[in-house]
């Protein structure tokens, strides 16, 4: 999948300022750019936690539900030190948060 479809996906289910934010964009708004066709790419590293984002989203979803995905993206995690999957995943904390993502959906606590 490439990058702007993950971004669309990204955008529908956690919508752009926390798709910005995740990316490690001061800009609100630039998700809907990077979703456009004719649009900019996102830098590597945004690339990157794009696609972390893209796999937790997908792992806690598919078991969980978009509604209770979306709280566990912004709640405070006992499994990533009591910060949200939002900011660990702008640290680029990529194992930590699949680990989370995975103790979410296997109902373990931290």
């Amino acid at each position: 999948m490439g990058i702007r479809e993950i971004v669309r996906q990204l955008n529908s289910s956690l919508g752009a300022t926390l798709v910005a934010a995740l990316a490690g964009s001061k800009d609100p708004k630039i998700s809907y750019k990077w979703a456009r066709t004719d649009g900019p790419e996102p830098k590597p590293e945004a690339q990157a936690r794009l696609q972390l984002a893209h796999r937790a989203w997908t792992a806690v979803s598919s078991v969980e539900g978009e509604h209770v995905a979306r709280l566990w993206f912004i709640g405070a995690n006992p499994w990533l030190g009591e910060v949200s999957p939002i900011q660990a995943i702008s640290e680029l904390r990529s194992k930590e948060v699949m680990d989370a993502a995975v103790a979410m959906t296997e109902d373990r606590f931290g």
